[in-house]
């Protein structure tokens, strides 16, 4: 009877260990991309000043930076924006990069610029 015990507490521990892993492997799996539509009124010192200093800002979060420029038109009318992708492990990080201190205080240059923020996130679709 000892045996029987044995083995189904085994099963139990090992479908439940199994759970967890999937699971984990799922959360890993969500991975978050931000789009940011910034119009700019001064070009030049945006990306001498702020660029750099925001991408710092950004990337100490552990995103990484996958795509930024004007963007070119494939259909409808042609960006009028710069565009900037970048790839963050959760939604959470996104939202933590994007108001972290650092990045607070690179947006206040941004402002003497004339940019203007659109950032939003979307989730990646699993493959």
């Amino acid at each position: 009877m000892k045996t029987q015990y044995t083995i189904a507490l085994t099963l139990i521990a090992g479908v439940a260990i199994g759970t967890a892993a999937i699971e984990a492997l799922h959360a890993q799996a969500k991975a978050v991309y931000t789009c940011a539509e910034i119009q700019i009124s001064d070009i030049n010192g945006y990306m001498k000043e702020f660029a750099p200093v925001a991408q710092a800002a950004l990337k100490t979060s552990g995103s990484q930076l996958l795509a930024a420029g004007p963007g070119t038109s494939i259909e409808g009318e042609p960006p009028k924006t710069r565009v900037t992708v970048r790839r963050y492990n959760s939604l959470e990080e996104a939202k933590a990069a994007y108001s972290s201190p650092q990045y607070k205080e690179a947006r206040k240059m941004a402002d003497k610029y004339g940019a203007k923020f659109r950032v939003f996130a979307v989730e990646a679709v699993s493959q």
